[in-house]
């Protein structure tokens, strides 16, 4: 669930996405991303991202602080893993064409143009730069032209000290929520609809008010849970953070259909009335146009 500027390995993925009645932002979406990221370039690599939102900015990092374990937190509360809003100004404000920042471990290059990203690579300091191929950033240019890009660039000593990635946008679905699950770790341009391996956990979470008091409490939904988030968190960071969740373990038993390269959604209105929850049956695949890509 994720492309990397040169080869690499990424393991033990865990994503997180869910809608938030944010005191201040309104209704927004909330993104979350972690692994084990396994170098296997000569020099310093990175991990791109295609994000269903737009004219993100640095402040839409939220920084976890001591809590490198929010996602960590989500995954033992359902047993351990799955075996346009008010208050939106900064939507009118002018938007840089590349916004360039360090974030935790990363050098992050973020972008609403795909090309504005690569030209703007000449920005990240040496050590993190990844040689990234053009032909990558015009397949996202083509494939994904109302994502932002988030490349996060990082070195060799760094990769495995990374907290989760957690931030949020205004989503261009206000109807579902997709999660980014194109996949190639080579530094190649991915193959959509292709065969990829999946060993991924996807989490989504909802606000306490938006749904039924017994909404995931089925005995069937065996992996949902309310969260009891720790007392010590800072409260800006629990603003950003769900009430209650449902995760599943993604593989080719029980959902062979998801095991073709593209990314997984899910419709709102089903995630709200707690339809399909049991193995988030109602979780499909998307594979956007064009349906193929050349491999490089």
């Amino acid at each position: 669930m994720c492309v990397s500027a040169d080869h690499a390995d990424f393991r033990g993925t865990t994503v997180y996405a869910g809608r938030c009645n944010h005191p201040v932002h309104g209704r927004i979406e909330v993104f979350g991303y972690q692994n084990t990221a396994v170098n296997l370039a000569s020099g310093p690599n990175a991990m791109l991202l295609h994000l269903p939102g737009r004219h993100l900015t640095p402040d839409s990092f939220i920084d976890v602080g001591r809590h490198r374990d929010v996602l960590d937190l989500m995954l033992e509360a359902v047993g351990g893993g799955a075996a346009a809003a008010d208050g939106m100004d900064w939507m009118d404000a002018p938007v840089p064409r590349a916004h360039v920042f360090d974030h935790d471990v990363y050098t992050v290059v973020l972008a609403d143009d795909p090309m504005a990203g690569y030209a703007a690579l000449e920005r990240v300091p040496p050590h993190r730069r990844p040689p990234v191929s053009p032909e990558l950033f015009e397949f996202y240019a083509l494939t994904f032209p109302r994502h932002t890009i988030a490349l996060c660039c990082f070195d060799n000593r760094d990769a495995l000290r990374a907290k989760p990635l957690l931030l949020w946008y205004e989503p261009i679905d206000p109807d579902r929520i997709v999660l980014p699950a194109v996949d190639c770790h080579t530094g190649g341009v991915p193959l959509l609809g292709s065969p990829v391996d999946r060993d991924h956990v996807v989490i989504f979470g909802v606000d306490e008010a938006d749904v039924a008091e017994d909404w995931g409490r089925s005995p069937d939904h065996v992996y949902s849970a309310v969260m009891d988030w720790p007392g010590d968190m800072r409260h800006r960071l629990r603003e950003f953070l769900p009430d209650r969740i449902v995760a599943a373990a993604i593989d080719g038993l029980d959902r062979p259909d998801l095991l073709a390269n593209g990314d997984f959604a899910i419709d709102l209105a089903a995630l709200l009335a707690d339809e399909g929850l049991t193995r988030l049956d109602s979780l499909h695949l998307v594979t956007p146009w064009p349906p193929t890509w050349r491999n490089s």
